[in-house]
């Protein structure tokens, strides 16, 4: 059984909480990366892969529980799981945290003076094996370091993001997102977003949103601001026209070019494909509503006139 790089006396007193489902390709390197940390936590969706008997054989304490969405998945382990520390470092498996990280982790877990209930940390996006540093990608800032209790996930079905009950602080160091998965595994997983974004398209234009978010504001953190774009401005733009305006700012206003073969690979894949999936889902779900005479403006089902009277 592999041990930890570090005596239990010298582990950082936080919980690590990572969800998996069928991540034997990632969640070795991700568990490695946090064994400076006292406890570690691993829900895990019914994996049919290897995924349990690696995270068990590193230390890891697992349980299962079936998949009902990110938030869902997240909010139940917050709930119902104990908890051995006050801090908690979210993560997904497919990231890892570098020592100059971890180690700052360690110093603003340690002091005392308790000025924040949660820190932003800098999201460091591979692709290709390359970091990808334009295009808009870095720095993404997300909160991920908490204090237990202070924070909650917003309760939609993707782009979900931790609301904090107090002050939060930003730590200097970035974590990594290193995908080991092949690219077919990404374009797949990414069609099934595009199902998830297409419904939160209609659920944020038609249906009135989502309660319990994150303030929409463009003056705000980096999230309140961009998802004040995505309402005001992003959902507002004409289907299919979308994904070229979202090429051309990430990749020449952004210069996503400066980041070589790799970026250009990404940035059409993220634009001219899963930017357009997500829209022509959308066209094909409200093509679907005109259809069964589902009203997607309205959220209900109106009658079709046959010659009859319009109802009130």
């Amino acid at each position: 059984m592999p041990q930890s790089l570090r005596e239990p006396s010298e582990r950082t007193p936080l919980t690590v909480l990572v969800l998996t489902r069928n991540e034997q390709a990632n969640i070795s390197g991700c568990l490695r990366s946090v064994e400076w940390a006292d406890e570690v936590i691993v829900v895990d969706s019914l994996s049919a892969d290897a995924t349990i008997g690696i995270a068990e054989a590193t230390g890891a304490k697992v349980y299962s529980h079936p998949f009902g969405g990110y938030a869902a998945q997240r909010s139940w382990a917050f709930e119902n799981l104990p908890f051995s520390h006050d801090w908690i470092l979210m993560l997904d498996a497919d990231e890892r945290v570098p020592k100059a990280l971890a180690e700052e982790i360690a110093r603003v877990v340690a002091d005392n003076r308790q000025d924040y209930d949660g820190y932003y940390l800098k999201f460091r996006f591979f692709f290709l094996g390359r970091w990808l540093k334009h295009g808009g990608l870095y720095p993404t800032w997300l909160l991920r370091l908490f204090r237990r209790g202070r924070a909650r996930v917003e309760n939609r079905p993707l782009n979900e993001h931790m609301v904090l009950d107090g002050k939060a602080g930003y730590l200097d160091q970035p974590f990594d997102h290193q995908n080991q998965r092949p690219l077919a595994d990404w374009i797949s997983k990414h069609n099934r977003y595009a199902e998830l974004e297409a419904e939160e398209f209609l659920q944020e234009k038609y249906r009135g949103g989502y309660a319990d978010t994150i303030q929409v504001r463009f003056w705000g953190k980096q999230a309140e601001r961009k998802r004040w774009i995505k309402l005001k401005v992003w959902n507002r733009l004409p289907l299919l026209v979308r994904p070229f305006i979202f090429f051309f700012r990430n990749y020449f206003l952004k210069r996503g070019f400066l980041d070589g073969r790799p970026g250009f690979i990404y940035h059409v894949l993220w634009s001219f494909w899963v930017r357009f999936l997500i829209d022509v889902k959308i066209i094909e779900r409200q093509r679907a509503g005109v259809a069964s005479g589902f009203s997607p403006a309205l959220g209900v089902r109106r009658t079709l006139d046959c010659g009859g009277s319009t109802p009130p």
